[in-house]
């Protein structure tokens, strides 16, 4: 099975740079990943980290997919996640919905141990481990990894899950799909500026899909369907999640205008992924029995 290392990182996604590896369509591949500290944060006492000139969300990759061409859309199964022993939550005076009530950066480094941590004497949490950043390369100009958009990038959606199936467009020859900034929980919002922020390795299938209509990004997971779109603000971000997945469902099953709309006051649930990056993140959900009813079958 291919392992890409987490020697292998960048800040940046864009098209044209020498891949980190190249596997064939419906291949499997191991990302190493660093978390979004780029593993620097590892003391409580030294909260700004041990590194000089830390990356920012490195993400390992990226991967070229033989085959994946301009138009395409990459098939991205998640088989696995499986976190290090360790997490780390950081404060901040400068970003972040609390950011008021902070005057310096503080560290909390967490056990990961069966699934779960302790948060104090009297609560312990069960991980669920996801991915903050997944990605292939933007058509234009690079996009840090800081940042989400049209490509995927650091969406922090907290359904990218162990079992989830992510359709990402290929706008590039390979796609260049890369992906870091796990997180071994994190609430819808991320309003702390940070989830538990934690690296380890992500084993995904990955699979070029030709004519394929989703509009992507797209997610699958847990009996729902997902579209996840990124804005300035949430109430743009919330009009395109939500238009997005209107047209989805027209062509899936059919229905005009009205009947599409209906279905979606009725069935689709819109939340905050997170608030806390460069563009705000919303996604909107919909039930996959219900498409299925009228015969439309996943890529």
């Amino acid at each position: 099975m291919m392992v890409i290392g987490k020697d292998k990182v960048a800040e940046i996604l864009v098209k044209g740079v020498e891949p980190a590896a190249v596997c064939e369509s419906g291949e499997t591949v191991v990302f190493e990943t660093r978390d979004c500290y780029d593993d620097g944060v590892v003391d409580e006492a030294r909260p700004l980290g041990d590194k000089e000139c830390p990356l920012e969300n490195p993400a390992t990759g990226p991967l070229y997919v033989r085959g994946a061409l301009p138009g395409d859309v990459l098939k991205v199964e998640i088989l696995d996640i499986v976190p290090r022993s360790w997490g780390v939550m950081r404060s901040s005076p400068v970003a972040g919905v609390f950011r008021q009530d902070f005057d310096k950066r503080t560290a909390r480094i967490f056990t990961l141990k069966d699934g779960e941590t302790v948060f104090d004497e009297k609560l312990t949490l069960k991980l669920d481990t996801m991915i903050g950043v997944i990605g292939t390369a933007p058509a234009g100009e690079g996009i840090t990894t800081d940042t989400p958009g049209s490509h995927g990038g650091n969406m922090d959606c907290r359904k990218i899950v162990k079992g989830s199936v992510l359709y990402l467009p290929v706008n590039t020859e390979g796609a260049l799909l890369s992906m870091g900034d796990l997180h071994g929980l994190m609430g819808d919002g991320e309003v702390m500026i940070c989830g538990l922020e934690t690296g380890g390795t992500v084993t995904v299938r990955v699979s070029v899909v030709k004519d394929c209509h989703v509009p992507t990004p797209f997610l699958y997971c847990r009996g729902d369907v997902m579209t996840i779109q990124s804005a300035e603000t949430l109430d743009e971000a919330g009009d395109l999640a939500a238009k997005a997945m209107k047209n989805f469902v027209k062509e899936a099953t059919g229905k005009d205008d009205f009947g599409a709309g209906m279905l979606m006051s009725l069935l689709s649930n819109m939340a905050v992924c997170q608030v806390v990056d460069p563009l705000k993140t919303v996604r909107v959900e919909f039930p996959l029995k219900v498409l299925k009813a009228y015969g439309y079958s996943l890529p």
